[in-house]
């Protein structure tokens, strides 16, 4: 028998094996879109199912400990809250324990349910990797959930997701703007599968990992034909436009100004640096932003010392619930941010 023969028939076997795998998991995949992409005629309804309940009471599960209550919970994997309750009342009977303490006002897992917690999110896991497994072989598909900050969408990110589009066609990205802080509040909650982001500054939820795509300068603009040649002699100058500290970048900000003993006469907070850089050039303050180019219109002097630089990530959870499709954007992130810096 020869070799190309002999690999014929292993290739072919690894095949029966893998099928094999499949038909034992096959009633996984015709609950499949049931679990993961629920019709709006059967949102809000109790699917009391087979294996399709025990998965959706996972995910349920999973959302009561990440957002704290039942009526958030239903929110996110779109059930009414009694609905939810009839899942919990469900896991409960199965397991036979008390999942919740429900003396207090806010849900609280008991050990048991800390338990079951743990394992439903391990099943879940697996069950997830089953599609990302399958998209490896087959190409990507599916639907990344995508948060972004205002700057990503006006910079690098339509070109991202032109390039994601053309090498991905059956991949669908849903994008959701944001301040930095509440992106990765919904990442870690699950509500996103990622999101580009500031790098997380103090305090940021836990759980959270993120790779650097590209990296913004900090600069003080000042109207046209500001002659002052200092940073302290500008901001003692004018009126100070505040870059909304809600936001990753403008904690940075603050915190810089405080530890260089900085005084500003604050006119203005906002939180959109294209308004913000309008106003610096009508004139009406001087600002701090991280900007990936010096406005040619306005002047501009380094801000901090050394010089401060903004890092805007890819940011996930630590089990990368964006996984493959993530890691995809990623790229097309990079490669279009280059694409632009070459130009």
């Amino acid at each position: 028998m020869g070799v190309d023969h002999l690999l014929l028939c292993r290739e072919m076997q690894e095949k029966f094996l893998f099928l094999d795998k499949l038909m034992r998991f096959s009633h996984w995949f015709r609950t499949w879109d049931a679990v993961r992409n629920p019709s709006p005629k059967r949102r809000g309804r109790e699917d009391t199912s087979g294996d399709a309940v025990s998965l959706r009471a996972f995910r349920t599960l999973v959302a009561i400990a990440n957002h704290g209550s039942f009526a958030r919970a239903g929110e996110v994997v779109g059930l009414t809250q009694s609905a939810v309750s009839l899942q919990v009342k469900a896991l409960e009977e199965e397991f036979g324990t008390k999942l919740f303490d429900r003396s207090r006002r806010r849900p609280v897992l008991t050990e048991a349910g800390q338990i079951v917690l743990a394992r439903a999110e391990e099943v879940l896991a697996l069950y997830d990797g089953i599609a990302r497994e399958l998209d490896a072989e087959h190409g990507l598909t599916g639907r990344l959930k995508l948060g972004a900050i205002q700057t990503a969408l006006s910079g690098s990110l339509p070109d991202a997701l032109i390039t994601m589009s053309r090498a991905h066609p059956r991949v669908r990205v849903h994008v959701a703007a944001g301040m930095s802080a509440e992106l990765a509040v919904a990442v870690a909650a699950g509500d996103l599968d990622a999101a580009v982001t500031t790098e997380p500054v103090r305090p940021y939820p836990p759980g959270l990992i993120w790779s650097t795509l590209y990296e913004d300068n900090f600069w003080l603009v000042a109207p046209p034909g500001c002659s002052a040649a200092t940073v302290r002699d500008v901001l003692g100058d004018r009126p100070f436009i505040r870059f909304d500290s809600r936001a990753w970048a403008g904690r940075t900000i603050d915190r810089e100004l405080r530890r260089l003993r900085l005084v500003v006469r604050e006119e203005m907070v906002l939180d959109s640096q294209e308004v913000i850089l309008r106003m610096v050039a009508k004139g009406l303050g001087v600002a701090v932003l991280p900007l990936r180019h010096r406005p040619a219109d306005l002047a501009c002097l380094p801000f901090g010392e050394p010089q401060l630089c903004r890092r805007v990530v890819l940011l996930e959870r630590q089990d990368r619930k964006g996984g493959a499709l993530a890691a995809a954007f990623g790229r097309a992130m990079a490669a279009s941010d280059a694409a632009v810096q070459a130009t």
